[in-house]
Formats: structure tokens, C-alpha cells, sequence
């Protein structure tokens, strides 16, 4: 899916990174007791009723299979999610592991004829790319009136294709935060930083210290692509930003030239990198979050940036959130701070009764409310209860969401084909990790990132 010009102003975008701010202080207000019980069902506003539950058929013997990426504790909480429809509709639900690209996977499945019943793809390209090759399924009237029940029409438009739903958007992300060791901060006499300026000063008076500052995640090239975007959301601006996202402009541009210049005054700094530049491109996402919360005082690295998901992450070490981790948004390159959002969607690949009732639990707020408990997750699900969330700073995130509606920006890398924006080893992963390898290559970065976009929007894939 590309841009929906009704959620594409500059003003939304600068709202959302108030709200954003503001809900990214780590103690609660007094006020946001009083606005729990109005998203909790307890007084009227949006929330839904108490008790009150998504009507599913009995599917005894039935079987379905779910694929995603997921693993870990994502995928170990999701499975919860599943065995309560299990439990609700009397049929069973094996979750499939899944392997990036989640469309290659996909096609290999059915080519050889056993394609799982409902997939959870993390890119409105992939959406596209599904439908293109009339291996997704339009949503049924149920499933269609849950999700317009319950989530804004910029979540249910970027769901679409050819005007018809077919994703479900189960889960959100908010891309513009950067977590920090508190401890680290303290000893440093580092203050959050509100601009980009800001934060390369945070950065020195941590180096001074005697900690790295940043733990990149090279290895996982998507977590430079979010580098990237954020840069260049808040530098070049919304519209701008849609133009590349769609490439009417190209990877060439200078509005490129000048982020991958920014983002060089920290991916250019060996001493700024827990590992220099080899060890980034060395470090996987979940190391990159554990690295920077372990050690007390001396970890490898002060800051990690990455979405709220990062809490999963942070829950496997002995740092609890909102005390020793603690998040700020990322902060403005340009005039305004930026909004980056993600997220994964449900997908009928076999229309069957079962599939059609999976995706409808999946679009109401009883299956949602499930994983919210659990932490690390966020929904875009305007009825899941904002008590759901297990903490102050999760609680915050879930309602700048929620209060934001239609307002948002949506992963640039996600709304390209696969080939580009979604493919380990390929296109703007792999692009961006050769930038991360040699900074200084800017002009180097910018063709090849061209070539390999064009390549990509060309064919569709």
C-alpha cells in the first residue's frame, strides 16, 4: 500500500510527537487515572463494555496454521493469543516459524501446495505483493465489521489494496524512541536530549565517562533502514518523505545526501559504536537491547534505539522499565521531532469459516488485550483497555497511539516491495549496512540504493 493522503499532513505528524513526548514521562499523572477508566470500558468514551466479547463460531476439528516472523518471547505470548481462540471455538492453531522475507517463505509454501491458513506480514508491500499474486483472500463481513469497529481508518486503509481489506493490522509500533541505562545517564550527568544536536552531546558526556554510547544493531539491517527513516522524516519533512516512500523522488536526491550525512556524524564515530563499525554490523537486535542493559553501571553501550518493542528485550535482563531503562523520543534532526510507526498485519491465505474467525479474534480487543498484558506489544486497536499495558511508560506509548487516530507515518522500508525495503542481504539493508561498514561513501550509498529501488519498484517484488 502507498501513502493515503487523508493521513498525511505535517501538523499530524507534529501532534503525534507532542503527544509522543508527553508520553514518555516515566512517572504516571495524576490525570491518567481518570483517562484509563475512559479506555477501560469502566465509564463511556471508546473503551469497550465490560465482559463484553467477539461472537466466534464453534469450529470443532478444525486446524489452522498461523505464520510469522516472530520468536521469542513475541512468539511465545502470541501463541497465548491463539490457544484462547482455541479455547473459544473448540479448533486447534499451530504456529508456523517464519523466515524473512515472509513472501519467499510464503511462495514456497504454496508452491508446494501447503500454504498455512492466515499470515501475519510485517510490510503493506508484502500485502500488495500477496494480493498481486492472488494468494490473499479479501476479509469477511464479520472480520470487516470488527476492524471497523475497532482501529481508525488510516489503520484499516493501509490494510487495503485495490479499495478491497484484506490485512488486519494486529499489532503497532512505535519507532521513534531511544532507550537508555538510567545508571550510566546519572554518572554521565547526561540529560535527555530534545534535537539532534542534543543527542550528540548526550553522546560525548557519555563517552567522557568511559561508556560507548550506542549499540547498533547491524547485523539486522531493518534497524538501520528505522535509522534512516527517522532522520529523514524529521530533516526533509512529510512530504518529501512520502515522495521517496513511493520513489517520485529518487534515492539520489540531496534530501538523501544530507540524512546519510547526519546519520554519519554518529555511524562515522568508531568510538561512538559498542564494537566500531565490525562489531555493529556483528550485532544482532536482541543483543544490541541485552548489551545495553547489562553490566550495571559498565555496560557495552549506554543507548539503544529501536521501537517499544525493545521492552521484550529488556524484560530478559534484571533491568526493569521505567527505573534503570528508561526512553525518550527520538529526537528533532530537522523542526519537529519524527513519528515513525510499524506494524504486522493478519492475512486469509485459505478462505475457510476458520481463517475468516481467526482474523476476526485477531481484529477485536479480547485478542489484543491478551498480549498487551504480557508487555512488549502494542495495539493500534483503539478498544484495547490502556490498563491492559503492564507498565507507566507502555500505558503512555498506548495512548499517544490511540489519541493520535489517522495521524501517523508509516515505515518507509515497509511500504516498498520486498526486494528493496524487506529482504536480508538485498536492497536497502544490505545498502545501509555497507554505508554503516564505510560512513564517508555517501555519494556511493545514494547510487546504489537508486539502482537497487528502481530495480525493485520496476518489477513489483
Amino acid at each position: 500500500m502507498r501513502s493515503s493522503s487523508s493521513i498525511r499532513t505535517h501538523r499530524t505528524a507534529t501532534t503525534l510527537a507532542v503527544l509522543l513526548a508527553g508520553a514518555l514521562v516515566l512517572t504516571a499523572c495524576s490525570s491518567s487515572d481518570n483517562h484509563d477508566k475512559e479506555n477501560d470500558g469502566t465509564k463511556g468514551g471508546t473503551g469497550s463494555a465490560p465482559g463484553s466479547t467477539v461472537t466466534l463460531p464453534r469450529l470443532n476439528g478444525a486446524h489452522l496454521e498461523v505464520a510469522a516472523v516472530w520468536t521469542g518471547p513475541e512468539q511465545a505470548n502470541f501463541k497465548k493469543v491463539l490457544a484462547e481462540f482455541e479455547k473459544r471455538t473448540g479448533a486447534s492453531v499451530t504456529f508456523v516459524p517464519a523466515q524473512d522475507p515472509i513472501i519467499n517463505f510464503l511462495g514456497s509454501k504454496i508452491a508446494g501446495g501447503q500454504p498455512p491458513d492466515v499470515a501475519m506480514l510485517p510490510q503493506p508491500g508484502a500485502i500488495k505483493q500477496a494480493v498481486q499474486h492472488n494468494w490473499a483472500k479479501p476479509l469477511g463481513p464479520d472480520a470487516l465489521k470488527e476492524l471497523q469497529k475497532n482501529y481508525s481508518q488510516g489503520w484499516q486503509d493501509i490494510g487495503k489494496v485495490g479499495g478491497k481489506q484484506y490485512g488486519v493490522y494486529y499489532k503497532a509500533a512505535n519507532k521513534s524512541l531511544v532507550w537508555y541505562n538510567a545508571k550510566v545517564f546519572e554518572n554521565a550527568n547526561a540529560k535527555e536530549p530534545k534535537t539532534w544536536k542534543d543527542l550528540l552531546a548526550t553522546a560525548q558526556a557519555v563517552y567522557d565517562s568511559g561508556v560507548t554510547p550506542f549499540s547498533v544493531a547491524g547485523a539486522d539491517g531493518w534497524t538501520l533502514t528505522d535509522w534512516f527513516e527517522n532522520v529523514y522524516l524529521s530533516q526533509a519533512g512529510p512530504q518529501k518523505y512520502d515522495q521517496l516512500a513511493q520513489h517520485r523522488i529518487k534515492w539520489t536526491d540531496p534530501s538523501v545526501k544530507q540524512a546519510l550525512t547526519t546519520l554519519a556524524q554518529i555511524w562515522g564515530k568508531k568510538e561512538y559504536l559498542a564494537g566500531g563499525q565490525s562489531g555493529a554490523l556483528q550485532t544482532e537486535f536482541p543483543a544490541s537491547v541485552t548489551q545495553t542493559f547489562t553490566g550495571g553501571d559498565q555496560p557495552k553501550s549506554a543507548m539503544v534505539y529501536e521501537a517499544d518493542f525493545v521492552q521484550v528485550n529488556i524484560g530478559e535482563t534484571k533491568a526493569k522499565v521505567g527505573t534503570d531503562a528508561k526512553v525518550f523520543p527520538f529526537p528533532a534532526v530537522g523542526s519537529t521531532a519524527p513519528v515513525v510507526t510499524g506494524g504486522d498485519a493478519a492475512v486469509v491465505l485459505k478462505d475457510s469459516k476458520a481463517a475468516q474467525a481467526l482474523v476476526t479474534f485477531l481484529a477485536s480487543p479480547d485478542a489484543a488485550t491478551i498480549q498487551a498484558k504480557l508487555g512488549g506489544y502494542l495495539s493500534p486497536n483503539r478498544n484495547v483497555p490502556v490498563s491492559a499495558y503492564p507498565n507507566a511508560v507502555q500505558q503512555k506509548i498506548a495512548k499517544a497511539l490511540i489519541a493520535s487516530g489517522d495521524d501517523f507515518r508509516f515505515d518507509m522500508s515497509d511500504q516498498a516491495p520486498q526486494a528493496f525495503g524487506g529482504t536480508p542481504g538485498k536492497g536497502e539493508w544490505q545498502d545501509l549496512e555497507d554505508f554503516l561498514k564505510n560512513p564517508t561513501d555517501v555519494a556511493g550509498t545514494q547510487a546504489r540504493l537508486e539502482k537497487d529501488a528502481a530495480a525493485a519498484y520496476g518489477s513489483g517484488s
